[in-house]
């Protein structure tokens, strides 16, 4: 057991960087986001992360993009594009921990919704965990308060989108390759949001522009190195590490904006987080072959 675990130790740092690169691409969209309009944003970060996505190709050649169901990909460029929309639009004006908090909710959706569209069985277990982790949620936006608003549904709808394009993409992974799976993505990304900037486009400051791509390049390195970490790994080991990413929303939102969440924000967080991890611990038993789970365990 013990070797196994020293085994996981890459894949696990990979995820921990990948959830970092994530947060300082996050943190970049932010300050951005205040100057340009969310389409732009979207438009730098989809196109600009394409070209990450040379470096793989040119080693294996045009078959990673090779597929058998282009309008399951299409579906899910479209999802992912709502998704960036949805999360971009609430970073430009929400406090940052807020919207990550808030997306901290996509392990529960997509438990909720892999029941419908997949034929999923999730036990009640999982669905208490749903619940409690849903109120959360409510916790944390406060309808009627000064956090509920529509940039918070923004969130949540960018978290819903989130959760039904990773739903698809545990069907498209049986037949495609990851580089697929993110360049079909990001290339509907791009054309949708290119397709706009004549009507958004404001020509960004010299200054602006350098930052503008690091967010496409830190984003597209950042799904690189995310990829691999669950190449190494089962989804088990390193999903739960992408909660680390509330240490850098929390660090950067009082660094960089002066932000500090206040008792309702982290015990709806923790709610969120606790019912998360709760349903991937879950989801590992289930997985797991009757003979290698420890007596008393069920999934």
């Amino acid at each position: 057991m013990a070797s196994r675990n020293w085994g996981n130790l890459p894949a696990i740092g990979l995820m921990l960087v990948a959830i970092f690169l994530f947060g300082v691409m996050d943190a970049l969209i932010k300050w951005q986001g205040a100057k340009y309009h969310v389409l732009q944003i979207v438009f730098f970060r989809s196109f600009i992360g394409l070209l990450v996505l040379l470096w793989p190709l040119l080693r294996s050649g045009p078959k990673l993009l090779a597929t058998k169901h282009p309008w399951l990909h299409g579906v899910r460029g479209l999802l992912g594009l709502a998704s960036l929309v949805g999360f971009f639009a609430a970073f430009a004006v929400m406090p940052f921990g807020d919207v990550y908090a808030i997306s901290f909710a996509s392990p529960l959706l997509i438990t909720a919704l892999s029941v419908p569209l997949l034929g999923e069985k999730v036990g009640w277990r999982r669905w208490l965990a749903v619940l409690v982790g849903l109120t959360g949620v409510l916790i944390m936006v406060r309808p009627g308060g000064s956090v509920f608003g529509w940039m918070a549904l923004a969130a949540l709808g960018g978290t819903l989108a989130y959760a039904l394009a990773m739903l698809l993409v545990r069907r498209l992974s049986k037949t495609e390759s990851n580089v697929a799976i993110v360049f079909y993505s990001g290339a509907m990304a791009s054309l949708a949001s290119g397709a706009a900037l004549p009507l958004v486009w404001q020509t960004p400051l010299w200054s602006d522009l350098p930052w503008l791509i690091a967010i496409g390049l830190i984003g597209g390195v950042a799904h690189l190195v995310l990829t691999q970490a669950f190449r190494l790994a089962p989804a088990s080991t390193v999903t739960p590490f992408e909660y680390s990413g509330m240490i850098w929303a929390v660090l950067f939102g009082w660094l960089f904006w002066q932000e500090v969440p206040d008792g309702p924000f982290y015990a709806g967080a923790v709610l969120v987080i606790a019912c998360g991890l709760y349903i991937l611990r879950r989801e590992a038993l289930q997985a797991m072959r009757p003979a290698d789970r420890l007596p008393g365990e069920s999934a």
